[in-house]
């Protein structure tokens, strides 16, 4: 999967070098009152594979192992069916009649053979089921880069039938701007995507009326976001705008390393902000990780993912996008749910990352500053009923102390684990801390407090 560093730009800074400190040094945490973004009940997504469909018996009510895995997530999240392999598959009516080609797909990565899967009416038969029994919803993607109109309507028909409530809305097409010189001339761009789009959303309401779409699900290329929100407008049936994030990526590259993971920063967001204006809808970002071409391993696969994929939830949050679809499936290095179920399901890494995250839906942010910080340290304040919760990130080798505005409670809870490269023993765990004003944060560790 030909996967980019999210919305063109991504800058790294210096790294700083890590030499253990002849003393803890000691922040300043400030809050202001001015609330901000609340996030939003169903913020928590996964993302798979379009593919993963021609097994039907993976998202089905008989898959319990990964239906108590999707439930340990979110009572109520988002599932976005669609990825690179979506660009690969046709709908059919009828039941298979040959065991499915394989038991899990994924990740789909540059090293992937492709080949033409289809889903059929049973898949999404179990894939309602499941829907049913995680309480989750679904992005759903549609073959644009290879499919045809009349396929699609007709997929359409039958998803928007079947999986009824649970359909958020349907998305046309996998990273549009990445069809140059791989499903369309050198010469193709945003407009040439807005006429293949409009063609398509429209032999789809030509048969179901009420369909609701998302878009334009794009890799990095900011014209087609633009462009989209533009077009948005014209279509009371678009109510979302979507992207992909990836914080670095290939795996292959020589860059593509913890400290990069780290020091990476997000520019042109006014550009994001000008899209969501235009548009008048909200931003999910519909699929990311840590790396793309399916993760990096001794990275992507460690506590410093878990940190660093929780971090970035937040962050999102705070600045109003209203989801995140963590993207996994197989056996990839950063998927957060691992295996197959005949051979177990296993949580990797970012599983407890997106738990944390998951600890502060329907709270609501309050502008937070650290006061003599590092870049490898960030916070945030929640506030729900009342009741103010600060977290921070220490991704950072040494511990930091951080005086806080007021004493916290007793009670605190952690994502941790014995290193940055630990891919195993991570764990959110409760601890006691001191009701003083002045803490501690371990190294490596993510930490709430709640405020007295």
């Amino acid at each position: 999967m030909n996967r980019r560093r999210f919305l063109a730009t991504l800058a790294a800074t210096a790294t700083a070098p890590r030499l253990a400190l002849a003393q803890t040094p000691t922040v300043t945490l400030t809050i202001d009152t001015t609330p901000g973004p609340t996030i939003p009940a169903d913020f928590t997504g996964l993302s798979y594979e379009a593919a993963q469909l021609a097994n039907p018996a993976f998202f089905s009510a008989q898959n319990h192992q990964l239906i108590e895995l999707f439930r340990g997530l979110s009572p109520n999240g988002n599932l976005r069916i669609g990825g690179g392999s979506s660009e690969f598959t046709t709908y059919s009516d009828a039941d298979p009649t040959t065991p499915p080609p394989f038991e899990v797909f994924g990740p789909d990565t540059s090293k992937t053979v492709k080949h033409g899967t289809t889903t059929t009416a049973l898949a999404l038969r179990n894939l309602r089921a499941f829907l049913d029994a995680t309480n989750w919803s679904c992005l759903y993607g549609l073959n644009l880069g290879q499919g045809t109109k009349e396929n699609a309507a007709a997929e359409a028909v039958a998803v928007h039938r079947i999986l009824g409530p649970r359909l958020l809305a349907f998305q046309i097409g996998n990273e549009p701007d990445s069809f140059r010189n791989r499903y369309r001339p050198a010469t193709y761009g945003p407009a040439d995507f807005l006429k293949e789009w409009n063609t398509f959303h429209d032999a789809i309401v030509d048969t179901t009326s009420t369909a609701k779409f998302a878009g334009p699900d794009i890799s990095n290329k900011l014209p087609y976001l633009t462009a989209f929100a533009a077009e948005a407008p014209l279509h009371p049936d678009i109510i979302l705008l979507t992207a992909h994030y990836y914080a670095m990526g290939p795996a292959h590259s020589p860059d593509a390393t913890l400290d990069h993971l780290f020091d990476l920063h997000l520019h042109n967001l006014p550009v994001i902000e000008d899209a969501i204006r235009a548009a008048h809808l909200p931003f999910r970002m519909s699929e990311g990780n840590s790396c793309w071409d399916g993760g990096k391993p001794g990275v992507s696969d460690t506590l410093a993912s878990a940190l660093w994929c929780a971090d970035t939830m937040l962050r999102f949050a705070q600045m109003g996008w209203v989801g995140v679809n963590l993207h996994g499936g197989g056996n990839g290095f950063y998927t957060p749910i691992a295996g197959a179920p005949s051979t177990g399901l296993t949580k990797r890494p970012e599983y407890f990352g997106i738990q944390f995250a998951q600890l502060f839906t329907g709270a609501t942010f309050l502008p937070t500053k650290l006061i003599g910080s590092t870049p490898r340290v960030t916070a945030y304040t929640l506030k729900r009923n009342h009741h103010r919760q600060v977290v921070v990130f220490n991704k950072d080798v040494n511990p930091i102390s951080i005086t806080l505005p007021t004493r916290p409670q007793s009670h605190a809870q952690t994502l941790t684990g014995p290193s940055l490269e630990s891919k195993e023993g991570i764990s959110l765990s409760p601890i006691k801390v001191p009701r003083e004003r002045t803490v501690t944060v371990p190294a490596h560790t993510a930490v709430v407090y709640d405020l007295a």
